[in-house]
């Protein structure tokens, strides 16, 4: 025993004898076990590789804090049977903040009844201003001036100094109007329009809506003016998102929706929308990004019986207080070994249960027809 090699003490701890070929007896089930699960193996190392090489998104729920930074309303939406120049988009919130008229980069393409584009430069929603002329006499307010050095040279100041004192304007009696808003409202339906941009907006509970007709605030009431009560507004929301676009999350539900009119109806649309705020963490560079999930219920309501509401398309929103985080997260190479060491042993054990189960049945069923008792 004290002569004993230290090889010899070693081979006592394995765990797997090697047993001699004169005592193992190969068979065609066997063999037909050994090829089935290597292939399943194969298969379930390939699958778990392509799962090692994808990040895992992780998500996770918790309150908003981040109330700071404005809402970024991404749009394009097309009116099949409205033009341009009768379009107002107009927003405003639950602090009272009120657009009318908004300029934030939105732009107003010109289509044809077919939908076609019309050839020519998009118009883009906002005031331009005159440059100043040294020549010209300080045009009168017509009692909206708000100090005694107020100038309305044009239309446009005009009709911003009636807004901001609230007062109604009769555009007819006003010098500075003349000959610019002569135009007929039949040319209304002559024509359609996508209107397509972005604009930024206090990050609350809020509103935006398009409605034709000129947008007026008079004594904290929305005034629309426009001559006609039945108006058809068949559109389609091409894109409506709330920051940017994520492929997996609920992003941009309303893409891609047509609303058609039957020729005789004025009908007032509704879109409530419950937004979630989304923070996206990804792998590749750590950068966050900020974007919007939401959810919507439509209504849409006939005004062709006098029922009370504007003709428009309205869009309502509020903003959940909780924030949803995905984090995409790659698995570690320990457990991508873990796991094929789990499927190698799994496969192989399970095989080995059935080569023996195969083998004594087989063995078996040979014992009784040796003995004739299957005929």
């Amino acid at each position: 025993m004290p002569n004993m090699k230290f090889s010899d003490v070693l081979r006592r701890f394995d765990a797997y004898p090697r047993t001699l070929d004169d005592f193992s007896v190969r068979t065609v089930g066997g063999a037909a076990v050994t090829i089935i699960s290597t292939s399943i193996i194969s298969l379930l190392i390939f699958l778990e590789f392509l799962n090692y090489m994808q990040p895992a998104l992780n998500e996770e729920l918790f309150v908003d804090t981040t109330r700071g930074h404005k809402l970024r309303i991404n749009l394009d939406v097309t009116l099949h049977n409205l033009a341009c120049n009768y379009i107002s988009l107009d927003a405003m919130d639950s602090s009272g903040d009120t657009h009318l008229r908004v300029d934030h980069d939105i732009f107003k393409h010109r289509l044809d009844l077919k939908g076609e584009p019309l050839k020519e430069t998009p118009i883009k929603e906002i005031v331009a201003v005159s440059p100043p002329n040294k020549n010209v006499t300080c045009g009168s307010c017509y009692g909206a001036e708000h100090n005694a050095t107020h100038c309305c040279n044009t239309c446009e100041e005009v009709l911003d100094a009636y807004r901001l004192r609230k007062w109604n304007v009769q555009v007819d009696k006003i010098e500075q109007c003349k000959g610019k808003y002569k135009r007929t409202d039949e040319d209304a339906f002559k024509e359609g329009c996508r209107i397509q941009g972005h604009l930024e907006v206090n990050r609350m509970a809020g509103s935006f809506h398009f409605a034709p007709g000129k947008s007026f605030s008079i004594r904290q009431f929305h005034i629309h003016d426009f001559q006609f009560s039945n108006v058809k507004l068949s559109h389609t929301i091409n894109h409506l998102s709330f920051g940017e676009k994520i492929e997996f999350a609920k992003t941009h539900p309303l893409d891609g929706l047509r609303v058609d009119v039957a020729e005789t109806k004025s009908e007032m649309f509704n879109y409530y929308l419950k937004i979630v705020p989304t923070l996206y963490m990804r792998q590749r560079d750590g950068q966050p990004i900020y974007t919007n999930q939401f959810s919507v219920t439509r209504y849409r309501k006939d005004l062709t019986d006098r029922e009370r509401g504007m003709p428009g398309i309205f869009f309502s929103y509020e903003l959940s207080p909780l924030m949803v985080k995905y984090a995409q997260k790659h698995s570690s190479f320990g457990h991508f070994a873990t796991n094929c060491c789990s499927i190698i042993g799994g496969v192989f054990t399970v095989a080995g249960i059935l080569a023996v189960l195969l083998n004594n049945s087989w063995e078996a069923i040979q014992r009784k027809l040796d003995a004739g008792k299957l005929s």
